[in-house]
């Protein structure tokens, strides 16, 4: 970047193809502020992506459709340049076949990982030498359904990667599960090892893990709750702790969680509330892992759905679908509490937001 101040943002939106949905920004580590460089069109609903910084390559899930003319999963390639942002289009592929709502990178960038909500399965595709994705090298179709009128059938909403990159983890909301596979880089595949059940009727969506302690978090989209687990990277076993609300006592609206973060120091955790409209805050206990409140902070517009937290931690941004807005809250170091700085970027219908670290 120009200067140490500034770097890059990117945020994925619902958008057309034929318009902007994918947007390059520098953001102010002073301010917290955001400032558009450069926008994408061509990509249809790119609301989600991942970014390999080391590379200067970004990843994001788009929409396409197969030779029956049905809609299925696709990820677009782009190389940005990290000083202007400037986005440079390689390669779009398609990965499995039904749309998909969630993208990972293993911990090397070897293998990008994408989960379908609608089509149940998780999708494995290669990193090519030059950074765009190659053929899908591997599909791992769920089965079975839970509770809830919404659980008749499986849905997978996120996968995570453990810090030693030797175990995937699959939130399903449809079944009540996260899913546990072995990472297979040479193969380029999943293999099934382990699943933890959580209540039903819970809706597990986005799960957080711990970068120096044991610990894992799941944020549950249909009851409103985290779960604290204890997670043991050898087994790639996740034992449960600790079950939280992410409302007030008295909220009585309807709710449903989105996304869930740790502060860059490891000591705060953040969840989004779509209804509420909130941010909640909990503290964690280093010792056992287990969560405690410390408040709830308006975000400023409707339908928070992602939200990403400063390389410094300075700040947290989220990205309200509903307000059309990314809206930059403060965050407090020592009590992990957020206020708003006034700051804000107008975009429509955004969903993902990631610093280029």
């Amino acid at each position: 970047m120009e200067t140490n101040s500034r770097i890059l943002a990117f945020i994925g939106s619902y958008a057309d193809a034929a318009a902007p949905g994918l947007y390059a920004c520098s953001y102010d580590t002073e301010t917290g502020q955001l400032e558009l460089l450069e926008q994408a069109s061509g990509l249809q609903n790119p609301t989600f992506l991942t970014i390999d910084a080391r590379s200067h390559k970004l990843y994001v899930l788009s929409e396409a459709t197969d030779e029956e003319g049905k809609r299925c999963g696709a990820a677009a390639t782009y190389e940005f340049h990290s000083e202007t942002g400037q986005l440079t289009h390689l390669n779009t592929e398609k990965t499995v076949p039904a749309t998909t709502c969630h993208i990972a990178l293993d911990q090397t960038s070897q293998l990008a990982m994408v989960s379908s909500y609608h089509g149940g399965m998780v999708g494995v595709s290669p990193i090519l030498p030059d950074g765009s994705l190659g053929v899908t090298s591997d599909i791992q179709q769920h089965e079975g359904s839970s509770l809830l009128p919404v659980q008749d059938r499986p849905r997978t909403h996120s996968v995570f990667v453990d810090r030693a990159n030797r175990y995937v983890g699959v939130c399903d909301l449809g079944l009540d599960q996260i899913v546990m596979y072995k990472l297979d880089l040479e193969s380029q595949r999943l293999i099934s090892h382990g699943v933890t059940k959580v209540t039903p009727g819970s809706g597990p969506r986005h799960f957080a893990l711990h970068r120096t302690l044991p610990y894992g978090y799941v944020i549950n989209e249909l009851n409103s709750t985290i779960i604290a687990f204890a997670y043991d990277e050898e087994k790639g076993q996740l034992t449960e702790l600790q079950t939280v609300a992410t409302l007030p006592e008295d909220y009585t609206g309807d709710n449903a969680t989105a996304d869930i973060h740790i502060s860059p120091d490891g000591r705060f955790l953040y969840g989004s509330n779509r209804g509420h409209d909130s941010i909640v805050v909990f503290e964690i206990d280093s010792s056992s892992g287990k969560l405690s409140y410390v408040e709830h902070s308006s975000t400023l517009g409707g339908h928070p759905r992602n939200f990403g937290i400063s390389p410094d931690g300075k700040f947290l941004l989220v990205a309200n679908r509903d307000g059309n807005n990314i809206v930059t809250l403060a965050r407090d170091g020592a009590t992990g509490k957020l206020q708003p700085t006034g700051g804000e970027l107008s975009v429509s219908k955004p969903v993902c937001i990631r610093f280029a670290e």
